[in-house]
């Protein structure tokens, strides 16, 4: 029995002592190479348990992960870039230094290095970085940007970079998927996609004195987005993703510039450098502005005229300071948006009549639109 006894305990004894041996790489004597060609065997047998086959892990993805969202993503995303606006700041002790100013998105779509973003991410800066998703950071320059679309264009010197396709926004339905890509918070989120759907269409947003029509999403849009793609289930960009509403107990409101609006703008900047818009050279007022600056106009209709520029459209035609404008070419116009609206209907050099009231009498002047100077 106790012959039986002491041959287990060292059967067991060995086993240990083989194991502790194969497992830590340790090499005994003559049997160096015996025990390192086991604990390689050992090895391999462990990871082929470990790692499933390359045709069985593709077979998973394509029968239960391969989504519209994966493959949009896949599509896109290579040419989502990163945008960093620097600008120059004086620091007590180092002097006149850049510093950044924020972090936006922006879309390749042209290999070449032509990237389209917001107005909003470029404005200002003294230097524009471009991160791109592969890692490979480059120097940009912005070729043009309008404040009014909020859209921007972007030039890095490289080519064949990835490019996105761009779809058509008309197509669009409420309630189809979409999928938004870009860098929420900065570049440490580079490439983020969060999905949801195409909420509404053509929604009517006033920033400022003007209105958008927009496509609102609940895809999760964060600052650092801006400029990023809107994407549909087909892997082609609908939208510029632009603005959310950031409002206590509101969520899932953001918003997209169409891509239809956005493409002849994108052309024009890279052709001239801004956009060509009429103007009528006139500041104006309506009740929920004027309100704002702490005045009470009560108009029945129309918009108050508080400046006048002398050499523009308006002041050339004999539009005074004080005057109400009641339409422009036939369209009334009584909001600030409203009046925007119109004129940027028209083309420079275009002949409308402007209907004003002036001492209670209403009078119609003939104005030849200008193009609107520069703001660049």
């Amino acid at each position: 029995m106790y012959k039986t006894m002491y041959k287990k305990l060292t059967a067991y004894f060995l086993v240990a002592v083989f194991g502790a041996v194969v497992g830590s790489g340790i090499t005994l004597g003559y049997n160096n190479g015996w025990l390192l060609r086991s604990q390689q065997k050992a090895i391999a047998s462990l990871q082929g348990m470990l790692k499933p086959s390359t045709a069985q892990a593709q077979a998973e993805l394509s029968a239960n992960r391969d989504t519209a969202v994966v493959r949009a993503a896949e599509k896109v995303g290579p040419a989502v870039v990163g945008i960093t606006n620097k600008a120059y700041a004086m620091d007590p002790f180092q002097g006149k230094t850049l510093v950044e100013q924020g972090v936006g998105s922006g879309v390749i779509f042209d290999s070449n290095g032509y990237i389209v973003t917001n107005n909003h991410v470029v404005a200002g800066a003294e230097q524009i970085t471009v991160s791109l998703a592969d890692g490979r950071v480059m120097q940009g320059k912005v070729l043009g940007a309008d404040p009014v679309t909020d859209l921007a264009v972007v030039k890095v010197d490289a080519t064949g970079l990835p490019t996105a396709q761009f779809g058509d926004s008309s197509t669009l339905r409420v309630g189809e998927p979409a999928i938004a890509i870009g860098n929420p918070l900065g570049l440490e989120f580079q490439g983020s996609v969060t999905a949801g759907v195409i909420s509404a269409l053509n929604r009517s947003i006033e920033i400022g004195e003007r209105k958008f029509k927009l496509i609102q999403t609940d895809a999760a849009i964060n600052p650092g987005n801006s400029g990023g793609a809107l994407v549909n289930a087909d892997g082609v960009v609908v939208g510029i993703n632009s603005a959310k509403v950031s409002v206590p107990g509101v969520e899932g409101m953001g918003f997209a510039i169409p891509i239809n609006m956005a493409r002849p703008i994108i052309k024009e900047l890279i052709a001239k450098g801004h956009i060509v818009r009429p103007y009528l050279g006139v500041g104006v007022m309506d009740n929920k502005s004027a309100a704002a600056y702490g005045y009470d106009l009560q108009l029945a209709r129309g918009v108050y005229v508080a400046k006048v520029e002398a050499d523009g459209p308006a002041g050339q035609a004999g539009i005074l300071k004080g005057d109400i404008i009641l339409s422009v070419a036939g369209q009334q116009t009584n909001t600030v948006a409203d009046l925007r609206d119109v004129v940027d209907a028209q083309k420079v050099g275009e002949k409308v009549i402007v209907v004003v009231l002036r001492d209670g009498d209403e009078h119609k002047i003939h104005v030849v639109l200008k193009e609107m100077p520069s703001q660049q």
